[in-house]
């Protein structure tokens, strides 16, 4: 096995159908040894014979796909300097694309004595951590396309590729919690009849369960503690038992495709701000004992320790040329060779802390604008860190779309009755002008949503006050505190008739909001089922039936499930719910008529500056005109849709409001009603038709205009404009 120079690129194990390349870039490295391995763990040492710009690399003929392998890097180790070498330590590929095996925590993985930290440990970790595998990157994509669903079109659904499927009765038990599992006919059928036009899954690159979490019997479930960026997560495949190590890549890529050919697209919640090394005290693993110096934020006066804007125990070094170049390079394989469509980005404001303070223009956003890869895919910030100044909601670059915490808290405020927040969420569900707007972004910059994975369920928010985190084992430490939620009269399962219909409402009310506002929706997976997670507010570690999607919901919680169902369906008819550019509240010509939206009271009165500044309680109308949508079709011609009056009440107590008429006969039908969970579809006949169980209904009920609705407590109504005759 006499190694050939190779190439120092491109970076990792490069199998060429006749042998492999191997390149690992370390500036601090003397020597660096690729170690193959065979099935049963025979370990053969081959130094990489050539050094180009600080990468060591070699060539392999007869090496391909299923070889296990990892690298010992030879150099300094002065932990007080921030050098960590230490050639004992089998070290994973940090371009591995693949990865085998688990670490199981032994005292190896470390390179101090657990008895005295100031000890160094040469004892030889290969038996209890992980090795990268090389793979054959060749997979029959059939004429793949991607979708490339308009942002304005999306509809998006956060996803846990394992939570997802679990318990699926109608998914064979094998590919149960698999990508297998994800792309069964009967989920693509479910996702289809839901609505959604992307699946948002959480991450989904190699990770590892941390070690306080194992000891506690727990899992990091939801997958923030990255060790590869290039390797799909190998426990999430149907084939991790199968002869060839590797194959989940190929399972990736078939479940992609699956979800290709029914028209969703695929986006990655990616981690590129720390990894699964830790602080100080962590294992060394990876890029920890290749170069330290270079893949980590150390402190600057005292190298030994690291900085963290995560609260994970370390930060990514993406001021370092090398680092930039393995996020870039992550990126663009996932597109190229994996075919997903998009990103969102865990603590983005990371990626742009040039020094201390976070920077718009970091040379991270930089190079991903002029990518000609990654700047064409949907780009998705979780906009803030835990680091000081780390809150930058609608601070990113226009190329960006942002996760809008303001949304969230504003409409969960809302609907809770929290005094003064009328015109904020005006602002919100109208797009967020006043976040993205001056910066040339449109209202699809905002990703809405009430919840996700992190906080409460939307069942939980309507029936909990305070969180409920005792599974967890961290004595209440864990998990957020302002919620935002309300128990609707009882904490957690109640049997009060009168406290499950409140709560029924309220569900109805924030997912019809999250539906009709303007900006990108995302709902959380199960939230249209009614999923509890019991109050815990923070499942991270939770790997079990509380956080697994309980499909026997489907049955109990039908009309929930086709009443969101249908508001999706509502969106997607009317494209004035999704407007491309933001309103511009006046007329666009002479005459009211072709105003794009106004704001009424319940008495049916244009709102004044005066109303506004009084908060005028938390009741309002507002008219959203489809014949004067600024937007162009595919052919160039001019967007026209019907108009609709939004009615919400917030008050406990029914509200009677007067329907504007702007004194051309206006008739109106109530096509949804949040009190009544009814909702009405326009038919290809024109006829309205629909309803939570999907029956036919009689003709909806009209108001003319300046007649007179009742409006539920608690409860939104949408009134369509049908008729229109000059007096």
């Amino acid at each position: 096995m006499q190694p050939w120079p190779g190439s120092p690129y491109p970076l990792g194990a490069d199998y060429d159908g006749v042998g492999t390349n191997f390149a690992l870039f370390s500036e601090v490295a003397d020597r660096v040894d690729l170690c193959l391995f065979d099935p049963d763990g025979t370990e053969t040492r081959i130094r990489l014979p050539e050094v180009d710009g600080f990468v060591h690399h070699g060539y392999l003929t007869g090496v391909g796909p299923g070889q296990e392998y990892g690298f010992r890097v030879h150099g300094p180790y002065d932990p007080a300097r921030g050098l960590r070498c230490n050639p004992a330590k089998l070290l994973l590929d940090p371009y591995a694309k693949a990865v085998t095996g688990k670490v199981d925590w032994d005292e190896s993985v470390f390179s101090y004595r657990f008895g005295n930290p100031a000890e160094r440990n040469d004892d030889d970790s290969a038996a209890h951590t992980v090795r990268a595998v090389v793979v054959n990157p060749y997979f029959d994509w059939a004429n793949d396309r991607p979708p490339k669903v308009p942002y304005n079109e999306t509809v998006v659904y956060e996803a846990h590729v394992r939570g997802l499927t679990k318990l699926h009765p109608g998914i064979p038990e094998e590919l149960r919690g698999t990508y297998s599992g994800l792309a069964h006919p009967v989920m693509i059928e479910y996702l289809k009849t839901l609505g959604v036009t992307a699946v948002e899954l959480m991450p989904v690159h190699q990770f590892l369960h941390d070690h306080a979490l194992t000891e506690r019997g727990l899992a990091n479930y939801w997958g923030y503690n990255t060790i590869a960026f290039f390797a799909p997560h190998n426990e999430y495949a149907a084939s991790i038992m199968s002869a060839t190590p590797g194959s989940e890549v190929h399972e990736f890529k078939a479940m992609v495709r699956t979800l290709h050919e029914a028209g969703i697209e695929v986006i990655l919640d990616v981690v590129y701000n720390h990894t699964a090394e830790g602080n100080h005290l962590g294992p060394t693993l990876s890029m920890r004992g290749i170069d330290n110096q270079a893949y980590y934020r150390l402190v600057e006066n005292d190298p030994q320790y690291y900085m963290d804007y995560t609260g994970t125990g370390n930060s990514l070094n993406v001021r370092q040329p090398h680092t930039l170049q393995l996020i870039m390079d992550s990126l663009r394989y996932w597109v190229t060779e994996m075919h997903v469509d998009g990103f969102r980005f865990d603590l983005a404001a990371t990626l742009a802390r040039e020094f201390y303070d976070v920077d718009r223009l970091a040379t991270f956003f930089d190079l991903v604008q002029q990518d000609p890869v990654v700047s064409q895919v949907k780009l998705i910030a979780e906009p803030w860190d835990v680091g000081p100044g780390g809150y930058q909601v609608g601070n990113f670059p226009p190329l960006w779309t942002e996760w809008n915490g303001a949304y969230r808290d504003t409409v969960r405020d809302f609907w809770r009755g929290e005094p003064a927040t009328l015109g904020e969420f005006a602002s919100r569900i109208t797009g967020s002008s006043d976040l993205y707007q001056s910066d040339g972004r449109r209202p699809f910059a905002s990703i809405n949503f009430v919840t996700a994975h992190d906080g409460f369920t939307l069942n939980d928010l309507v029936s909990y006050n305070e969180k409920h985190n005792e599974a967890n084992g961290e004595d209440g430490r864990d998990g957020a505190d302002d919620n935002r939620s309300w128990n609707c009269g009882a904490e957690g399962p109640t049997e009060d008739e009168k406290v499950l219909d409140l709560r029924a409402r309220q569900r109805r009310n924030m997912i019809a909001t999250l539906l009709l506002s303007q900006g990108v929706p995302m709902l959380l997976h199960g939230d249209e089922l009614g999923r509890t997670q019991d109050g815990n507010n923070n499942a991270y570690c939770q790997d079990n039936e509380l956080s697994w999607v309980d499909w026997s919901l489907l049955e109990r919680n039908r009309e929930l499930f086709e009443f969101t169902s249908a508001v999706v369906d509502l969106r997607h008819q009317h494209p004035v719910f999704r407007r491309r550019r933001f309103f511009a509240g006046r007329p666009i010509r002479r005459g009211d008529e072709l105003r794009d939206i106004a704001w009424f009271t319940p008495a049916g009165d244009e709102m004044t500056d005066q109303d506004w500044e009084a908060g005028f309680g938390r009741s309002i109308m507002v008219f959203l005109n489809g014949t004067a949508i600024p937007d162009l079709d595919a052919r160039g011609e001019r967007v026209v849709d019907d108009s609709f009056l939004l009615c919400f009440n917030a008050h406990d107590d029914d509200i009677t409001m007067t329907v504007p008429d702007g004194g051309y006969g206006e008739e109106w039908a109530i096509v949804l009603d949040t009190a009544t969970g009814e909702v009405f579809h326009r038919s290809v006949g024109g006829v309205l038709v629909g309803g939570v169980a999907g029956d036919q209904l009689a003709t909806p009920r009209t108001v003319p205009g300046h007649g007179e609705l009742v409006v539920g407590g608690r409860s939104l109504t949408v009134l369509l404009r049908t008729k229109e005759q000059e007096a």
